[in-house]
């Protein structure tokens, strides 16, 4: 009887991260107020990507309301098959992340914060380096302005090929070797 009540498996929509948990205080009359805050980072794996910062009594109530909020601010990414299109570079206050697209195979080759945002935001092989702060919130932020500032790739298609232009009309004569003949007869 008890087989029959299998727990089904819930299909999560976005794969999540959590960065970095921190307690934080406020002092109050009475003393310091504790307090956590937590950075989640959520994405589909196929280019939308969000950040959420919350803070909470308990360290689960934070992670809760950092996933909520980052559900809200998803952001989409323009990316290449299982990179980015082209190299960029971002800034975030004192953090500055530069990202490279590299070749099938390569990997993630990101650090810590980094790297949560690029694997969540579905890319597979890329290059990166972190400059500047080493604070984790920055650099989240600061790689997120990154891949939002990325351009998308122009497909060509076959059909409109370039025709070569005639050579006949780049040798017609051009105005200097015409003011040479005029002085050469005066």
């Amino acid at each position: 009887m008890r087989e029959n009540f299998k727990r089904e498996e819930v299909v999560k929509e976005f794969d999540e991260r959590v960065v970095q948990i921190d307690r934080v205080t406020r002092v109050v009359k009475g003393g310091r107020r504790l307090r956590f805050r937590a950075t989640v980072v959520i994405g589909d794996k196929k280019g939308r990507v969000g950040v959420g910062v919350e803070k909470g009594q308990e360290v689960i109530a934070a992670i809760e309301k950092a996933t909520a909020k980052a559900k809200k601010n998803l952001k989409n990414v323009n990316l290449t098959e299982t990179s980015i299109p082209h190299e960029v570079t971002a800034e975030f206050a004192g953090a500055k992340v530069f990202l490279k697209p590299a070749r099938k195979g390569t990997g993630v080759i990101a650090g810590g914060a980094v790297r949560a945002v690029l694997e969540v935001a579905g890319v597979k092989d890329i290059l990166s380096k972190i400059q500047g702060s080493s604070s984790k919130l920055n650099n989240v932020y600061a790689t997120l302005k990154a891949l939002e500032s990325l351009r998308p790739v122009i497909k060509e298609t076959k059909t409109e090929e370039k025709k070569p232009a005639k050579k006949a009309a780049a040798k017609k004569a051009t105005p200097k070797k015409v003011a040479k003949k005029e002085v050469k007869e005066k």
